[in-house]
């Protein structure tokens, strides 16, 4: 059985975060058969890893989009069974980096792969395996763990096409289960959880039943806003976009909010304030619905836009906006 810590890495606010005090931290004893332990989701960017951890999860926790490398922060999820206790681990898109940051992404998402029961390698559906495919592969080859091919988005495939992507799939390395999902549809996710849980090996629990994910609010605010900006700009904006959220103050009818959304030329600036001030406004509004539905109160959500010049390729600025591996 993996050796594993489940509060590793992890400062004392984001474990007060999670809602669990020092003496709770041990969780429930369970009884013989009880299986417990992780899985990574691995793929090329925008490959549907986030989506479905969302759909395993039941609600929305890691944000979406269209736009490659949407995924910047390693994000774990429980899910809870009668019989077993299964966490998932959503990772950035494995890809060949071309900035500071993105060497930062693979390296969060390729630590994964050697602290995992099982790793499971999305392809899409929908797109031609490729070279992306085989550089990721390369690296999943080498992990110790169970190895599950999901093919992903089966909802916008023919049969066909499913059948030529898992042949070609074969071609890259050889695996121990594979499956066909559809998150958007919920299609085979039960299945798929009931797959990778039955080669967990038996073990305790890692965390209380009531623990959701493994980030802050101050986390889940940022990628929030900063999902909404990656649905709301134009192409060339949202790889610069970085988020902090300044303040969280809550009293018992309302959440306050201030966050920053930092970017790296003037340009983009405009661009995300938009004439007049209106695409800042959508973006907040669109940012807000979500925070509420997620905290269940009422938020206000004040956004601000700064320039940071070249945050991408400056390891203390990766630092403080929370991309780097270690964190």
């Amino acid at each position: 059985m993996i050796e594993f810590d489940p509060f590793a890495g992890m400062t004392d606010d984001e474990i007060d975060a999670l809602g669990v005090a020092d003496e709770a931290c041990a969780v429930p004893p369970v009884g013989d058969g009880f299986r417990s332990g992780f899985v990574a989701l691995v793929g090329r960017p925008n490959v549907g890893k986030s989506t479905l951890l969302n759909a395993c999860y039941g609600q929305k926790v890691a944000i979406e989009s269209p736009v490659a490398q949407t995924t910047r922060r390693r994000m774990r999820a429980v899910v809870n069974r009668d019989d077993f206790q299964l966490v998932f681990v959503d990772t950035p898109g494995i890809h060949k980096p071309k900035d500071g940051l993105g060497g930062e992404l693979n390296r969060s998402a390729l630590m994964e792969l050697s602290d995992v029961d099982v790793v499971a390698f999305l392809i899409d559906a929908t797109k031609p395996v490729g070279r992306g495919d085989a550089w990721v592969a390369e690296r999943v080859k080498k992990s110790p763990a169970v190895k599950v091919l999901v093919v992903t988005k089966a909802d916008r495939a023919n049969p066909e096409a499913v059948m030529t992507q898992i042949a070609a799939a074969h071609e890259l390395m050889d695996f121990d289960e594979e499956i066909v999902v559809s998150a958007t549809e919920d299609f085979n996710v039960e299945q798929f959880i009931q797959l990778v849980a039955s080669y967990l090996p038996a073990g305790p629990k890692w965390f209380p039943d009531d623990m959701g994910v493994d980030v802050t609010d101050e986390t889940l605010v940022a990628e929030f806003v900063r999902e909404k900006v990656l649905l709301r700009t134009r192409e060339e904006i949202p790889h610069s976009v970085g988020v902090l959220c300044d303040s969280f103050e809550q009293d018992k009818r309302l959440l306050r909010i201030h966050a920053t959304v930092y970017v790296e030329r003037e340009g983009q600036k405009g661009i995300i304030i938009g004439k007049g001030g209106e695409m800042i406004k959508r973006i907040g509004t669109d940012a807000r619905r979500d925070l509420e539905r997620i905290f269940g109160c009422k938020v206000l959500l004040l956004l601000d836009v700064k320039v940071k010049p070249g945050w991408r390729d400056d390891a203390r600025e990766i630092r403080r906006f929370g991309y780097n591996a270690e964190d």
